[in-house]
């Protein structure tokens, strides 16, 4: 059963993973409350009909039956367009449109309402436009033309920067269960006591339950880079000699914490408890889906003693920015401290407990 969660489940898990962990949004699904039934608001409903990041799922006169599906959760958001839309428009130059948003999750929320509003800025420049007979200008930054330059991404696909991460969640989470759990199971066993009775040194014992999952974990590394590459043609502009280095010595960060944990406990379900909590901890913490200098000052101080925050940095430098030493340096001392500080820790432990 080994082979299998040491190969195959981590593959599955990274496919369906990066096609579902996305932070891209499409398909907003609107509600339409037309009481205008006017040209002008048929022309503004018809730019959401063009546009690739909504779906109009419903139209209505009533607004009840629109707040309705919103409580169901069967759309997204309502536009009310009240009666008299076009002749106040015409009349006095301003009409208004109601928007109300589902906001449950406040990140969906906030670009579903920049969204909105960046449409219905640019129909009313075309209505202003209509009405004037020239050219309307509503926001002065419209007379500066902009080129976009997107670096690293230059087709902000958001799979290039889930790849890295999840690599670097599969290679924790093998390597930190997988270390953990074979010393406990040594324990239910009771070969344990077998051992601590051989003259074998301790050192020894310690870097031959390490070795070996130290060896996997990178050929899980290598195998998760190949399957990036083929199926998600994932970019590798840095050294792939650095990454793997710089992955040897954050593995003997993860392997000595598996390790550490599993002196602590007598169980395997005691262990997977123990891991489960700290890797899930560290991992929301650790950049996944978000940048890190967007979160509390707290948190981002509190990343200073987070392994996983580190690695996931230096993958996506080497990945997608084709980052050297010298531009990482300061966290590859950092994951070389840690790697020192948890393997002396494991050791200590396990001397105290046998």
């Amino acid at each position: 059963m080994m082979m299998p969660i040491i190969f195959v489940i981590p593959i599955v898990q990274l496919i369906i993973l990066v096609n579902a962990a996305t932070m891209e949004i499409k398909h907003i699904r609107l509600s339409v409350v037309d009481k205008d039934l006017s040209q002008t608001s048929r022309k503004y409903i018809s730019k959401f009909n063009g546009s690739p990041f909504y779906v109009i799922s419903q139209y209505t006169f009533s607004m009840n039956e629109a707040e309705n599906e919103l409580k169901k959760g069967n759309i997204d958001a309502i536009i009310q367009i009240p009666s008299g839309f076009e002749r106040k428009l015409v009349r006095e130059n301003l009409s208004k449109v109601q928007v109300i948003v589902n906001a449950i999750n406040g990140v969906v929320a906030g670009i579903t309402s920049a969204y909105i509003q960046n449409i219905t800025l640019g129909y009313n420049i075309e209505v202003v436009t209509a009405l004037s007979g020239k050219p309307t200008i509503l926001n002065p930054s419209e007379n500066i033309n902009i080129n976009y330059s997107y670096w690293y991404n230059p087709q902000l696909n958001y799979k290039n920067f889930m790849v890295p991460a999840v690599l670097a969640i599969l290679v924790t989470i093998i390597g930190m269960f997988l270390s953990g759990l074979n010393l406990v199971r040594e324990k239910e066993l009771g070969t344990i006591e077998q051992i601590n009775v051989t003259p074998i040194r301790k050192y020894q014992f310690i870097a031959g339950k390490l070795i070996p999952f130290w060896i996997l974990a990178l050929l899980e590394l290598a195998f998760g880079l190949f399957v990036g590459k083929v199926l998600f043609n994932i970019p590798v502009l840095g050294s792939i000699w650095l990454l793997f280095g710089v992955a040897a010595i954050y593995l003997v960060v993860i392997l000595s914490a598996g390790l550490l944990v599993s002196t602590m406990t007598n169980t395997q379900q005691q262990a997977m408890f123990v891991m489960f909590f700290v890797v899930l901890v560290c991992i929301m913490m650790s950049g996944i889906f978000t940048a890190t200098e967007t979160m509390p000052d707290w948190a981002q101080k509190l990343d200073y003693i987070n392994p996983i925050y580190y690695f996931m940095r230096i993958v996506r430098m080497i990945l997608l920015k084709g980052s050297g030493f010298k531009d990482m340096i300061n966290e590859i001392i950092c994951l070389i401290v840690f790697a020192f500080a948890m393997l002396r820790m494991a050791i200590w432990r396990y001397k105290k407990t046998v």
